[in-house]
């Protein structure tokens, strides 16, 4: 497995990238920079690929919403060049409040635009005269539309690489299903190790049976909190914040992902509770309900065995990429030695 953690910019956005170079000298493979409504996430990977060398510099992720897909391919490329070929490109949907309600745009057929913008994406970086007639996006802008002088244009520079890999976060059944088929890695939120066949294995077989051979196998990224030691178990209920957020917070009733999947999971009653009381704006008692099994099963905090057994269970149900947040007084040794026990698997 790879080892990658995500962009923490609690202590201030220089000295995360002044962490993640120390963390990069200790093994780590990958860096995520998440956008929200924050900075936006395609500043703060070209910074990193001026500070760092040997770590991949992901976008984690960019929203499919916010720009067309062409820029989206232009960025990664420009990224990939910054980085002599360590760019990732994430891309996820987010969710309605932010597209509608911070960038004024519809949220609208999440699961076509992103298999569009995946083929987009690709004939840029091969350096095809980009041509494209799909439901959500027409390049050129067809006769009728505009002012008609559109013509196919190729990108201008050759990019370092002509595939860069794609990641999509993904949870819904259709969704991950056309992530097995279209993507080189899959970013699933709230992974739980032991029920992941149970929930995606049909929809990721039905994908990967569609998956061009060129691809390769799709990588599989998940984790959660780490921490090892006696008050690493405290650890853990730092995620319940977090977790009652994207469970109860994230969408309306009846159009929550997150929510969906912790039902999927075995927990209709307390899926329901916590989002009942997010939405009433009692966010501590929602935090208060997310259930201990299910803040255990998707943390890694405890003793140097039960991390180890963790990362094995993890290894086991086929993620490749061990996605990790560490907490503690010394995150780099922290790495260090996850980065041994992976090696030992």
């Amino acid at each position: 497995m790879k080892l990658s953690t995500q962009l923490n910019y609690a202590g201030g956005f220089k000295e995360a990238v002044d962490q993640v170079v120390e963390l990069e000298r200790a093994g780590l493979d990958m860096v995520w920079v998440a956008e929200a409504y924050s900075f936006d996430a395609v500043s703060s990977m070209g910074y990193l690929a001026a500070r760092t060398t040997t770590v991949e510099i992901a976008a984690g992720i960019l929203p499919i919403y916010t720009r067309t897909p062409t820029l989206i391919a232009m960025t990664a490329a420009g990224i990939d060049a910054l980085s002599d070929g360590r760019c990732i490109l994430g891309l996820g949907a987010s969710g309605p409040q932010v597209i509608e309600g911070f960038h004024g745009l519809p949220y609208d057929k999440p699961l076509g635009r992103t298999r569009e913008i995946i083929d987009i994406c690709r004939q840029v970086w091969r350096r095809d005269r980009v041509e494209h007639d799909g439901s959500s996006y027409r390049i050129p802008l067809p006769e009728g539309e505009g002012t008609g002088l559109g013509k196919p244009l190729k990108l201008i520079n050759h990019p370092v690489r002509s595939t860069i890999p794609i990641y999509i976060a993904s949870l819904g059944p259709k969704n991950v299903e056309m992530t097995a088929e279209k993507a080189d890695g899959w970013l699933p939120l709230f992974y739980l190790p032991e029920k992941a066949k149970d929930v995606w294995g049909d929809d990721l077989a039905a994908g990967t049976a569609k998956r061009e051979a060129g691809l390769g196998p799709m990588e599989i990224v998940a984790g959660g909190l780490l921490a090892v030691g006696e008050a690493a178990e405290a650890v853990r209920d730092l995620s319940r914040p977090m977790t009652a957020l994207y469970v109860g917070g994230m969408g309306a009733k009846g159009r929550n992902f997150y929510n969906d999947l912790v039902r999927r999971y075995g927990f209709e009653q307390e899926a329901e509770q916590i989002q009942d009381l997010y939405l009433d704006g009692k966010k501590e008692e929602a935090a208060a309900l997310v259930p201990d099994e299910l803040i255990e099963a998707t943390t890694l905090c405890g003793s140097e065995g039960y991390v180890r057994d963790r990362l094995a269970a993890y290894k086991e149900s086929g993620v490749t990429v061990l996605n990790v947040t560490p907490v503690g007084p010394d995150p780099v040794k922290l790495i260090e030695q996850v980065r041994g026990w992976i090696e030992d698997l």
